[in-house]
């Protein structure tokens, strides 16, 4: 399982123009979903994801986390992570598990999260558009198989 998360002053995405998820200070997540994904990868996800020290303190050092801060994560679906780019110009998502588990996966990545905090999410499957107010800018890549 494959994590993007950006520290935000505010994040939404929109589903036909319509607002589907909206947050402000906190972590916009991009989650894919990777063949042989198990609820093992959530677990270490979620064990380190919202106790990261990525946010700063009053002495301007990231020693807060999302837990610290009262934060809230905006969590969307994005197949694409699972992309290979190693061989020609066009990626092939042989990777990416297929949706209706990768579903099954992201939405128990959801619910695991809030038991930690506030979540708001993107539609699954859906062609969205994301908006992010990046606050740093402060991202990082996790991959749960290297965790």
């Amino acid at each position: 399982m494959i994590a993007v998360i950006q520290r935000v002053n505010k994040s939404y995405v929109e589903v036909n123009g319509e607002v589907v998820g909206e947050i402000d200070k906190g972590l916009n997540i991009l989650l894919g979903v990777v063949k042989g994904d198990t609820e093992e990868d959530i677990k270490k996800l979620i064990n380190k994801i919202p106790f990261l020290r990525i946010f700063e303190d009053e002495n301007g050092k990231m020693n807060l986390s999302l837990i610290d801060i009262n934060g809230k994560a905006l969590v969307i679906s994005q197949f694409t992570l699972a992309g290979n780019i190693k061989k020609g110009r066009r990626p092939s998502f042989e990777n990416a598990e297929e949706p209706k588990r990768a579903k099954e996966l992201y939405e128990k990545f959801i619910e695991e999260l809030k038991k930690y905090v506030p979540v708001e999410t993107g539609k699954f499957g859906a062609d969205m558009k994301v908006f992010i107010e990046n606050d740093g800018p402060v991202s990082f890549v996790i991959n749960s198989k290297e965790l």
